[in-house]
């Protein structure tokens, strides 16, 4: 096992940021959709976050010694990765939570890091060592543990929670695959404007969706009050621009689905945040399962040697 260097410290505590900041969205998510539909409280917080990429990488672009490598086909790519990572993660998971319950989502959101280590294998070639085997051992078992899933209130068969549950899978799906296939992409491009493009061709996905399925939306806007724009705000500064910064410059480093295994801190930041802003009760059990995952984290992270299967791909073509 090797010695935990400095830098994959400091990747480990950027990892912990970035989930810490998602497990903040669903609360974020649920303040603005008091004043807007799904569709939109997507949209306007992206496109705020967009606005604010634009002058950044003009920036960075300028100032860079070497500047990004352009292929054929790169439009297409990041249509691809904007429409089936960020659009069906954000949708999937958003209208899959009317229909199916929320232990549903909880239980099937815990198949993220197993997804992303899948499409990593099939997309980058990489691989799961005894490692990475113990760690998402140790994830599981103790988001299992803080999870927060009501195993009495599960329902898959009924139609209503089918429908839901394949749009959940599908926003999984999404999410693990913006991260896998964004990492092929990292070799020619900069966090920053991976981040930008992709974002780009979300908004012109969304915008036409905004207008046929919430056409009042726009018009709204002026109604809005302080508690919703602050949500706005959080979601466009944070969720949309900070953590997806740090994560995919965390991405470059390490394989995916290392990275991807942070992602079982999700729901622990959930329980705690709800026990934070809500109220809720934060138990002996929780807290124990939390550490848990953050000890399988750490193992994966900091202590696992490189395996090279990361890099071998991304510096192979599309």
């Amino acid at each position: 096992m090797a010695q935990a260097s400095p830098s994959r410290l400091v990747d480990w505590s950027l990892l912990i940021a970035c989930n810490l900041i998602w497990a903040s969205q669903f609360v974020l998510a649920k303040m603005v959709q008091e004043q807007m539909g799904p569709v939109f409280a997507t949209f306007l917080p992206m496109a705020l976050a967009t606005a604010g990429l634009v002058p950044l990488v003009y920036r960075e672009q300028r100032c860079a010694a070497k500047p990004s490598v352009h292929e054929r086909g790169d439009v297409l790519r990041f249509a691809v990765i904007g429409i089936f990572g960020q659009v069906l993660a954000q949708l999937g998971i958003t209208w899959g939570v009317r229909y199916a319950p929320a232990s549903n989502a909880a239980l099937l959101s815990l198949t993220l890091p197993i997804v992303t280590a899948l499409l990593a294998y099939l997309l980058l070639g990489e691989h799961m060592t005894r490692i990475r085997w113990i760690s998402f051992a140790l994830a599981v078992g103790g988001v299992l543990q803080c999870s927060g899933v009501d195993w009495t209130e599960l329902r898959f068969r009924s139609g209503a929670a089918l429908d839901g549950n394949v749009l959940i899978m599908l926003g999984v799906a999404g999410s693990a695959f913006y991260n896998v296939y964004g990492k092929k992409l990292l070799h020619r491009y900069t966090p920053l404007e991976l981040l930008l493009y992709s974002y780009v061709a979300v908004l012109l996905c969304l915008a036409p969706l905004t207008a046929v399925l919430e056409p009042e939306a726009f018009g709204g806007i002026a109604a809005y009050g302080a508690k919703t724009w602050a949500g706005i705000l959080l979601l466009a500064v944070l969720q949309y621009f900070v953590s997806m910064v740090l994560f995919l410059r965390v991405l470059a480093r390490l394989d995916a689905s290392q990275a991807g295994l942070s992602n079982y801190l999700i729901p622990f930041f959930g329980v705690v945040i709800a026990a934070v802003a809500l109220g809720e009760t934060l138990t002996v059990r929780m807290i124990a399962g939390g550490l848990v995952v953050l000890a399988g984290t750490l193992l994966m992270t900091v202590f696992e040697k490189d395996s090279g299967s990361g890099v071998a791909a991304v510096t192979g073509t599309d």
